[in-house]
């Protein structure tokens, strides 16, 4: 199923040895662009009609009533309900600690400068509704907004036909547990459309309005339309199939990478599992295990097909030093590593969006109750960005208050400097206030 690459003996071009999975946005944006342009325009009325179209049921309202929200949670299976509370208890804790501390800088006598961070005011949280349903993306978008300071939030999440149009209960009820009322029953590039342009109802009156940023994933639909919007709007980041990455030495235990790779394939057919081993008994032994689960996984076609890709495949190199060089290079969304000396492997890692320690670390755990965040970068997007984290949604302000001494200290570098740009009126905004 997966494919082997035996890449000892020889130098390893580390930039090149794994391609990714295609998903090429601008293929998508003509069917994308009309979409924006009829919600930007119609409001909800357009949102209306593509619920019709796309998700195959109109919802009652747009925004989904505060009682269907209480009812979702009240619903919940009770082992679901403790997971989801646990989740949020561990996700707060987490990203509580990530608060920036606001420092002041006094550079010189009668001269402060104040750095602080303000919370965006309004986001908007996307929440996919597709192959899966995911109540933990609303915790994982929620949680770190709400610890900026966040006060806006709102939630879109496709409509479902099998609950009426609302979305799934789950994904209400999670809601509810985070104390936010507005859930919207809209999917696809149609809610990244509302969220970037606000939505009135036939009468005029507004019903979604407009916010500051856009969070969450989505299929490459939402993917383009977040790209459409950005500059209107802020975004976290286009996400891509899902990828994860195994560093392993002969002490690792193939049943666990393999169950892990299982566990990722299962997401989307386009998701990447890849396995880099200096071990080739531990190789062999992975696929084997590969071909034994997968027969007996729930979705195994879908994890056929992703594991069969050209995005994923097993590499066996001389070193671990080739591994870790292999993993930068590719800077995996989720990269586990399992080795006799983990710390010193870990510590080599500079590109990844996290990195998951042990055998008792699988990603899955931080999907669902690590406390850590699983919005994460992918595409080799690590080398430049970050996951969703509490400063997603912080803006850095300075604020700078100088008393005439402290001005007078540095008018004249002021003024030099304003000549050498060829910028007079520059200098002389600060010599009017010696006059």
């Amino acid at each position: 199923m997966l494919t082997l690459k035996d890449l000892r003996g020889g130098s390893v071009d580390a930039a090149s040895v794994l391609p990714r999975a295609a998903q090429d946005i601008s293929a998508t944006i003509e069917t994308v662009a009309p979409i924006l342009k009829h919600v930007r325009q119609n409001g909800v009325s357009a949102l209306l009609e593509y619920s019709e179209k796309f998700d195959g049921v109109r919802p009652p309202s747009v925004r989904v009533p505060a009682e269907k929200l209480r009812e979702a949670a009240e619903q919940l299976e009770p082992n679901v309900r403790a997971a989801l509370e646990t989740l949020i208890l561990r996700t707060r804790e987490v990203h509580n600690a990530q608060l920036p501390a606001a420092s002041v800088v006094s550079p010189g006598p009668d001269a402060r400068v104040t750095n602080r961070w303000a919370p965006i005011r309004r986001v908007g949280l996307y929440v996919p509704g597709g192959q899966a349903v995911y109540p933990s993306s609303v915790v994982m978008n929620v949680v770190p907004a709400q610890v900026a300071g966040v006060t806006s939030l709102a939630i879109a999440s496709p409509p479902q036909k099998d609950f009426g149009g609302l979305p799934h209960p789950t994904i209400l009820g999670a809601a509810h547990l985070l104390g936010v009322d507005e859930v919207y029953a809209v999917g696809g590039a149609q809610a990244v459309g509302m969220f970037a342009y606000g939505a009135r109802d036939d009468a005029g009156e507004m019903v979604c309005a407009p916010v500051s940023l856009i969070t969450g994933p989505g299929n490459i639909f939402v993917a383009t339309a977040k790209r459409a919007v950005q500059g209107v709007v802020g975004i976290d980041s286009e996400a891509g199939p899902t990828e994860i990455m195994v560093l392993a030495d002969e002490t690792a235990k193939a049943r666990l990478i393999a169950a892990d790779l299982i566990s990722q394939a299962e997401h989307d057919a386009l998701a990447a599992a890849v396995l880099v081993t200096t071990s080739m008994s531990l190789a062999e032994a992975v696929m084997t295990e590969v071909e034994a689960q997968a027969r007996t996984t729930r979705h195994d076609a879908r994890v056929k097909q992703a594991l069969t890709g050209a995005q994923s495949a097993v590499l066996v190199v001389d070193t671990m030093d080739q591994a870790v060089d292999i993993a930068n290079a590719y800077g995996a969304e989720h990269l586990e590593v399992m080795t006799i000396d983990d710390a010193t492997v870990v510590e080599e890692i500079h590109n990844a969006g996290a990195v998951f320690v042990g055998d008792f670390t699988p990603v899955s755990l931080g999907d669902y109750g690590a406390g850590s965040n699983h919005v994460l970068p992918t595409g080799g997007a690590s080398a430049y960005s970050s996951g969703l984290n509490v400063s997603s949604f912080l803006r850095s302000q300075q604020v700078i208050a100088y008393g005439r001494e402290g001005l007078r200290q540095v008018a004249d570098h002021v003024t030099a400097l304003a000549q050498a740009e060829g910028l007079p009126a520059h200098g002389q905004a600060v010599e009017a206030r010696f006059r």
